[in-house]
């Protein structure tokens, strides 16, 4: 060890310098430093940083929320360096992704990606986040019920009747989606939400099964230097009320962040009421140049009523009334009831310059008390899981090479009892199930840097999932034990990029989905077991072009797709209401997805400091391939749920003042709600606006106050329809004209 230890440290390279704001010259702290072989550093308080690498890397990356991202490419070691971070926001070519575990640029990364920043999230009221998710091409988030949740990538609501399904969340690079295949995002709030990484379609290897997507959420963190307390409120049409609370402590070596966030709303339909209380804990310790451990802590407790779909005659009568008859909303206190706490851990650890490793480990207990219109289900869920990845860079020869491989595991045992819904309390007994889901995968991915700027991944996963059901009690019938045991599928994915420039690039890959049904695809809330129900799978086309241009002002990515998807599940309400799922043979679907942004002026030292405009539009040509139900052949019907064409666009104004507009306006054409094609939700265009301003009192205080209007036209449409629903209740109204207004005062010590 005494000859080997000096070998080591003299083989190392020190990087040093200082990290400045561009437009004034002083020292920004927080800034995070990532070297392409993986270490990874913070300035202090004076924005001094210091980053030891075993051997040269190819690039240096600064990043910091708030700035335009800088690359340094083939940095000197043993010279100082200044680096100057411009407000604003960053440009695509400055953009880092960290979804395929690459850590690259995103000019560099093949791939349908969207970003959503805290300037996105911001832009709106944050008392959802749907609003900020549709601003991305391909991605549509739904509401059926205020704090009721769906995201759609790429058609994927087709299985999703409630709930979020086929497409698995992460946060902080742990597992969010449970091992049921559900996610109960509405148990977050958009205060504890840093970025949303969006990868669209079949990923394939790093994160497994599934044939919709992946979302990665980044928490709120704490910058290095940083001591400060937040807090806000915010007030708004029908009865919303929302506080937050956040208090941060960053140190160069360790970072803290506590946030509380409660929120009420009294409706604007007839039982649509939430209140939600979050408390979030967020930590970063870095122990040593090689470790780094990351701690998050969310507990929530959320109570949401469900109004139901309406018909469309009562839909166009008045809109704000909740579902009638002897099973409605009201009569029987449809609602939910949940509390949770997820705990997660995660540390990244660099063995040397070429090898390292990152493994997450996370619990959660979670209490569901739910009476329906139908019935009365409590259900108590237990889940553990992990995940480690190891990451081993080298050169073959002229090539740089990128190994990455590893695995991830999760455990979940559900208590699941439903009863006779007595006007809203709990009946008799009807079925008391104990439920245990484990899903698993391993996978590695080879990424290649190949001559002339040409940039190869291909990846492969072998995922496996499993249903343990103990039916413990049902009425007219015994006990039973059920297994449910899918086979091992392999999912490849083959993607290639050529930067043509600095400035552009072109990417393709093609990929395999699998996606097994969810536990409540089989085992229905009526209590009956879908046995026949097989997964999913697919494969995925794509090819597309982003890069910028006239001096970095235009910004541009277009992807166009075909996913041929077999065995397709789909979903169909019965006469109680209960959804049910059947496969139904195969869908062709084909898009293009395009986003384009043109900043007119970013000069932090005029008076009108920003101005940019920018858009979205996605083009979904989807079809039934083969469908036929009963004596029902729907082969060539347009897929349920998805809008032919859907667009969005904003401009940003910004003045060196502090004072701040953001207009938006978002599409939808005609939806076919129903596999036959008789019944559309009609199409709308919705349009809003936020006005505020952004100022440093003194020192110590900073102050923001704000105002906006949402659907300002006063448009009448339906947001998170009811696909397939039994009886034409098909519609989800959404809001009419509403206000919303607000302040946060934050101290820095």
């Amino acid at each position: 060890m005494l000859i080997i230890l000096p070998q080591v440290l003299l083989a190392q390279e020190l990087y040093t310098g200082s990290v400045l704001r561009a437009d004034t010259g002083q020292p920004l702290p927080g800034v995070m430093v990532t070297a392409s072989s993986g270490e990874q550093g913070i300035s202090n308080e004076n924005g001094y940083f210091s980053l030891a690498t075993s051997t040269a890397p190819a690039r240096l990356v600064f990043s910091f929320i708030g700035y335009k991202t800088v690359v340094i490419s083939n940095p000197r070691a043993g010279q100082e360096l200044r680096v100057l971070l411009e407000p604003g926001a960053a440009s695509l070519q400055e953009v880092v992704i960290t979804g395929y575990e690459t850590n690259r640029p995103l000019l560099q990364t093949a791939g349908a990606i969207s970003i959503i920043d805290r300037d996105v999230i911001e832009r709106f009221d944050e008392g959802s986040l749907v609003r900020a998710v549709n601003t991305v091409p391909g991605v549509r988030m739904e509401e059926r019920a205020p704090a009721s949740y769906r995201i759609s990538i790429r058609g994927s609501s087709l299985r999703s009747p409630y709930g979020i399904r086929n497409v698995k969340l992460y946060y902080d690079g742990i597992p969010f989606t449970e091992a049921n295949g559900t996610t109960a995002l509405n148990l977050m709030d958009a205060a504890n939400i840093g970025s949303i990484e969006i990868l669209k379609g079949p990923t394939g290897s790093i994160y497994g099964a599934g044939t919709g997507g992946t979302v990665l959420l980044e928490p709120r963190r704490a910058a290095a230097g940083e001591q400060s307390l937040e807090v806000g409120a915010m007030t708004g049409s029908y009865g919303l009320r929302r506080y937050t609370a956040t208090a941060r402590v960053g140190g160069e070596k360790s970072n803290f962040l506590v946030q509380y966030a409660k929120q009420e709303y009294d409706g604007h339909r007839q039982q649509s009421a939430v209140d939600r209380e979050v408390l979030l804990l967020s930590s970063e310790f870095r122990p040593s140049d090689r470790r780094s451990i990351s701690a998050n802590l969310i507990y929530s407790d959320l109570y949401y009523e469900l109004p139901g779909g309406l018909t469309r005659d009562q839909y166009e009568q008045d809109p704000s009334q909740a579902r009638g008859g002897m099973f409605g909303s009201v009569a029987q206190n449809a609602s939910m009831n949940q509390e949770s706490v997820n705990v997660g851990l995660k540390q990244e650890y660099t063995f040397s310059d070429r090898l390292r490793n990152t493994t997450s480990l996370y619990g959660m207990h979670r209490f569901r008390n739910h009476p329906f219109n139908t019935d009365y289900e409590r259900n108590t869920n237990q889940e553990i899981g992990g995940r480690t990845s190891f990451a081993y860079n080298t050169q073959l020869g002229n090539i740089g090479a990128t190994f990455t491989a590893g695995g991830e595991f999760q455990r979940g045992f559900e208590a699941a009892r439903t009863y006779d819904n007595n006007g809203g309390t709990a009946g008799d007994l009807r079925t008391d199930d104990e439920v245990v889901a484990k899903s698993g995968f391993a996978f590695a991915q080879a990424e290649l840097e190949l001559p002339a700027n040409f940039i190869a991944t291909a990846a492969l996963s072998l995922n496996d999932t499993k249903y343990d059901i103990t039916r413990l009690h049902q009425v007219g019938s015994g006990n039973y034990k059920y297994t449910r045991d899918f086979e091992a599928v392999l999912s490849p994915r083959i993607a290639l990029l050529k930067q043509l420039t600095e400035e552009l690039s072109v990417h393709a890959s093609v990929s395999s989905g699998f996606s097994p049904p969810t536990e409540e695809e089989i085992l229905t809330s009526d209590g009956q077991l879908n046995e026949e129900l097989e997964a999913e799978k697919g494969i995925n086309y794509e090819a597309g072009i982003r890069g910028f241009a006239l001096r970095g002002k235009l910004s541009f990515d277009v992807v166009g797709f075909y996913f041929n998807l077999r065995e397709t599940i789909v979903s169909r309400q019965d006469v109680s209401s209960v959804a049910v799922f059947r496969n139904v043979g195969s869908t062709d679907q084909k898009g293009v997805e395009t986003s384009i942004a043109y900043t007119l002026i970013d000069d932090p030292e005029r008076p009108l400091s920003q101005l940019k405009v920018w858009t979205s539009y996605t083009f979904s040509h989807f079809r039934f391939d083969a469908y036929q139900q009963n004596e029902n052949d729907y082969s060539g019907n347009k897929l349920t749920g998805v809008a032919p064409h859907a667009a969005t666009a904003g401009l940003d104004l910004h003045t060196r003042f502090g004072l701040y507009l953001n207009l938006t306006a978002n599409y939808a054409d005609e939806t076919p709600l129903n596999d036959e094609n008789t019944v559309y939700a009609d199409s709308y265009l919705v349009a809003g606006a936020r006005l505020g301003i952004k100022r440093q009192l003194g020192q110590h205080f900073g102050l923001e106050v704000y105002s906006g209007v949402d659907n300002v036209a006063d448009t009448k449409y339906s947001l998170g329809n009811d696909l397939n629903a039994f009886g034409g209740r098909f519609f989800q109204p959404a809001p009419g004209r509403n206000y919303y207004g607000g302040l946060s005062l934050k101290y820095t010590l």
